[in-house]
């Protein structure tokens, strides 16, 4: 399995996103390396589909749709399930994208 971190620097919520994103790997007993590359520009951000901090993909695949935000280096906005705003993916898409990959690999 394969998880990208797309962070950029001027947004604080990254740490805390690759904590809960360690946690569900923890709790989904899921072996993954992580590897968190910051984006520095906004060539990296359209070269990379980025559209803000923090990113995070599973094979490739964002963990929550973008649908069509344009590339940019800001701070991303996630809506919950239960429709509160975050910085951070809401944890049950995050597990359920994990899964899904889980599953392709067997």
């Amino acid at each position: 399995m394969r998880i990208e971190l797309l962070y950029w620097a001027g947004c604080p919520s990254y740490p805390r996103a690759r904590e809960e994103l360690e946690a569900a790997l923890r709790e989904l007993a899921l072996e993954a390396e992580v590897e968190v590359r910051e984006i520095k520009t906004e060539e990296e951000a359209v070269a990379e589909r980025f559209v803000g901090s923090p990113t995070i993909r599973v094979n490739g695949e964002d963990v929550v749709d973008p649908g069509d935000l344009p590339p940019a280096l800001n701070c991303r906005v996630y809506v919950h399930r239960d429709g509160r705003y975050s910085p951070l993916p809401d944890p049950l898409d995050l597990r359920e994208a994990l899964e899904r990959a889980a599953k392709k690999e067997d």
